[in-house]
């Protein structure tokens, strides 16, 4: 017998390998010593006093579920990318490289190359380069046709320069970036509400959106990286990436003890994509808060002093931003 016998074929792997290296070439930037191919990539730190690594990893979860439904796979490697790089900005830094890992039952070049395209194509936007991965085949694991997607980001900011959210203040401005849609939490929720109560399809036109259901679901989970490196020098008090938890437990991780973040509802256009979740799933308003990131995909706190400033810094890279809050005395939670 041959390991091919087994269901793993070698040959298929080398061939996906040498398929994914013009991708891969493209984000390769300065610092890039060696990459896809070998056993380890190389990266050379340079041009920092004090630098400190920032670290990530992540995965798009059961939205890969809608991507199998509209066999449609060149997006989920974008949301792959944004889940790792918006969680390494918060703290101040700048994403480096990112591995990803791709695990299937059986390798099938032609769908892999369409997930890895994304994968490269979000580095491009994050502006990190795809330096290595992990490519799995492992026969009787997964169901035909599926895989899964993680991935692991590393960035690096000086030491003086992380974000101090101790230096938060009363007063403080809570400023929220869209959000492209969904981004990448709450699918199991949205597929219940969707297919399973409601008997919806992928291929439903919804008129009010303008867009299929299945195109609305598989929307990428948006970049913040460009639109966080506008507001280096202004005194931001923190960042916190709007993901799985929603407004409610993400928020209240960046408090510092003492005060607590009041969130005005009605300041910010909620996406009707959240309406039509909220209203046929007959979902309360406070677990819609703390499930799905209501339109708004990352929240930054900034001294009220550099809101207008920082606002103005924010449309000139074309990015939609609002003044959504601010922070209070309380007990470290989130006031809607």
């Amino acid at each position: 017998m041959k390991y091919k016998d087994a269901g793993v074929n070698i040959d298929e792997g080398n061939k996906f390998v040498k398929m994914i290296k013009p991708f891969a070439e493209k984000t390769i930037k300065e610092g890039v010593l060696e990459g896809i191919g070998g056993f380890a990539a190389l990266y050379e730190i340079k041009n920092y006093k004090n630098p400190v690594l920032v670290s990530s990893t992540d995965g798009v979860g059961t939205k890969l579920k809608i991507a199998f439904m509209m066999d449609k796979h060149d997006t989920v490697g974008i949301d792959l990318v944004a889940m790792c790089v918006n969680d390494v900005i918060v703290v101040g830094a700048k994403p480096l490289f990112f591995l990803d890992y791709f695990a299937t039952g059986k390798l099938e070049s032609e769908k892999a190359i369409q997930v890895i395209k994304g994968v490269a194509e979000g580095c491009e936007i994050a502006g990190c380069a795809l330096i290595g991965g992990e490519t799995a085949e492992l026969p009787g694991f997964y169901k035909e046709g599926e895989y899964d997607l993680a991935g692991f980001c590393v960035g690096i900011v000086e030491k003086e320069e992380i974000i101090d959210t101790s230096s938060m203040v009363i007063g403080d401005v809570v400023i929220g970036l869209s959000s492209s849609g969904l981004h990448s939490n709450g699918y199991s929720l949205v597929r219940k509400v969707f297919f399973e109560k409601n008997n919806f399809s992928i291929e439903d036109y919804v008129p009010d959106i303008g867009k299929t259901l299945g195109e609305v679901l598989l929307t990428p989970t948006k970049i913040y990286v460009k639109s966080v490196e506008v507001l280096k020098g202004l005194k931001i008090k923190g960042m916190a990436h709007i993901t799985g938890g929603g407004f409610i437990e993400n928020i209240p991780r960046i408090l510092r003890k003492g005060v607590s973040a009041r969130i005005y509802k009605g300041s910010w256009e909620v996406p009707i994509i959240f309406d039509m979740i909220k209203r046929l799933g007959e979902i309360e308003e406070k677990e819609m808060y703390r499930t799905f990131n209501m339109g708004i995909g990352m929240v930054v706190i900034i001294d009220k002093e550099e809101v207008e400033k920082a606002l103005k810094r924010l449309k000139e890279v074309g990015e939609t931003a609002f003044v959504i809050g601010e922070i209070v005395e309380g007990e470290g939670g989130v006031i809607l």
